[in-house]
């Protein structure tokens, strides 16, 4: 019984349409809802304050680049932040997209390799994997990202009515996520280096995107690589909407939402074209 399972797998056609997709994804809600819950809630297993440090861990990060950036450094930006509090509030928004992409390229490429059991001798829907992944970051992302407005809260004493736009900035990117997990999450079953690869790329997103610094910073000449960089739009849009109170460029978010479409399909149709060989591999 165990061994005809992976040629069942093997020899199974696995649909890449877009209707499969959404149709595959709502078939499995349930699904990926409890693996969701067990995924964030293992990550705090046996510590003490348990799933608390998901609120603490975005507090004390906080603290940290206000004392580093406004204390130490002493870092301006341009206009009217000029370090201490204000300058955490507007590096914040930057880190909390930079991790929510770092944690899902970075898992992504072992999602497959380490569950062998699901790919050999399961039935199992391997696709939502990646789909969990995102789900698990973006759970951490909202608790980050509501420490940062209840400290605005708190700092400035009211919240602009841009803030509405959030999830009209977030949901095109984490489109885009989803479809980058799952392209890495089928290459790393067929390539294991990519998992040490996206350690570095990682780093050097962040470093290549307006996370420190604002855009403008940026010379003129080097500007439109910059645009390449997946995060650059939902890092500016996010900090002109939650800490400058300025609606989204919506047609440039209208491109990225298209791009980032066109990158899940293209993720979503490699995952289930790369799958077929994911037993003999493993």
């Amino acid at each position: 019984m165990t061994a005809a399972a992976p040629a069942r797998t093997a020899g199974a056609r696995f649909p890449a349409t877009p209707a499969a997709l959404v149709g595959g994804l709502w078939r499995q809600r349930q699904l990926i809802g409890e693996l969701t819950r067990r995924e964030v809630l293992g990550r705090y297993r046996g510590s003490a304050l348990g799933i608390v440090w998901s609120l603490f861990h975005p507090l004390l990060t906080l603290a940290i680049f206000t004392f580093v950036f406004g204390t130490v450094f002493r870092t301006r930006w341009s206009g009217e932040v000029t370090g201490g509090a204000d300058f955490a509030l507007v590096l914040f928004p930057g880190m909390i997209v930079h991790a929510l992409l770092a944690e899902c390229l970075t898992r992504a490429p072992v999602l497959v390799t380490s569950v062998p059991n699901y790919v050999k001798k399961v039935v199992f829907p391997l696709e939502v994997l990646p789909v969990v992944a995102v789900a698990a970051a973006v759970f951490h992302a909202l608790v980050s990202l509501l420490v940062l407005l209840l400290v605005f809260l708190a700092v400035k004493g009211t919240l602009h009515p841009s803030a509405l736009a959030l999830p009209f900035i977030l949901a095109p990117f984490l489109v885009l996520t989803l479809g980058c997990a799952w392209f890495l999450a089928a290459l790393g079953v067929y390539l294991r280096d990519v998992a040490q690869v996206m350690g570095v790329v990682t780093v050097a997103l962040m470093f290549l995107s307006p996370v420190f610094y604002p855009a403008s910073a940026v010379p003129v000449a080097y500007r439109g690589l910059l645009a390449w960089n997946p995060i650059t739009v939902p890092v500016e849009q996010l900090r002109a909407a939650l800490i400058f109170g300025q609606w989204p460029d919506w047609g440039q978010l209208a491109v990225y939402a298209a791009v980032a479409v066109a990158v899940a399909l293209f993720g979503f149709w490699w995952f289930q074209r790369s799958r077929k060989g994911f037993a003999d591999v493993l």
